[in-house]
């Protein structure tokens, strides 16, 4: 009778740690239901796309409603890959906010590749962050260079010309190092063209970017509302001329599609 009274005991005990783990579970559920529900959401770190576009991005399942399954969604399986994004982070700010964290890749340029009827997005580096067929505004069109083939994450094979790269890869970095990316960079007998709208700039070969670049950076907002040639190709520390031609417009195809040869001097820039 002691020990069966014993075992009604035990089963009382394990009945009643059942019904609480039943009742907690049953209120976690509820809370986690009822209060982890999505009403605000961040974004931040996003240039190529809008605030909508990369929430969109995130709560497109069944149950992206729910704050803490995104949250976890996120840390425990890789997300879906987003043309131009490098990294998503999800952060939750309280059980109702949300706050995404955009980390875009690094781009620089970008050339069209015939071959792959793609874009050939690339970093400072010269590495392909991306191949598109889409154009992303703002991103600077690289036209007069041919290059056959692209595989993203290598680096940009433009024939034999590495010289040929590092100007344009020098170009580009010391542009927006001065906030001056234009729409097009045109690489033309040797010269690095630069296209504003109305406005053309032409560097010349790869010597001294950085001081004409400088200068340029000077000069333009003179050039509002007008249209024509900025040159800068011959200034040195020994020729200092600038000047600029009023109505002149070198006519630029599309897509052009050339490259100079390995032996061309004027491939180096004129380093």
């Amino acid at each position: 009778m002691r020990r069966k009274r014993q075992n009604k005991k035990i089963l009382r005990i394990i009945l009643t740690a059942l019904l609480v783990v039943a009742f907690v579970a049953a209120l976690g559920a509820v809370l986690i239901w009822k209060v982890f529900v999505v009403k605000e959401v961040s974004v931040k770190g996003n240039e190529i796309y809008t605030d909508k576009q990369i929430e969109d991005w995130v709560l497109d399942e069944k149950y992206s409603w729910n704050s803490l399954y995104v949250y976890f969604e996120n840390k425990l399986n890789k997300t879906e890959e987003i043309p131009f994004v490098d990294s998503l982070q999800i952060r939750l700010k309280s059980p109702q906010k949300l706050e995404i964290t955009v980390v875009e890749k690094g781009i620089l340029g970008y050339l069209y590749i015939p071959s792959l009827g793609k874009n050939a997005y690339f970093d400072k580096d010269g590495f392909v962050v991306e191949l598109s067929s889409q154009v992303i505004e703002g991103v600077t069109k690289i036209n007069g260079l041919s290059v056959e083939s692209a595989e993203l994450y290598k680096k940009l094979s433009i024939g034999d010309n590495s010289k040929l790269l590092r100007t344009l890869l020098n170009v580009t970095q010391l542009l927006k190092k001065y906030d001056r990316v234009p729409e097009m960079i045109y690489m033309k007998d040797g010269n690095v063209w630069l296209i504003y709208g109305q406005i053309q700039v032409n560097l010349g070969g790869g010597t001294d970017l950085n001081e004409k670049i400088l200068r340029m950076d000077q000069i333009l907002p003179q050039l509002d509302g007008m249209s024509g040639t900025l040159h800068v190709e011959t200034w040195s520390e020994n020729n200092t001329d600038i000047y600029f031609r009023n109505g002149e417009l070198m006519e630029i195809p599309n897509d052009v599609q050339t490259v100079p040869a390995a032996s061309d001097e004027s491939a180096d820039g004129n380093q």
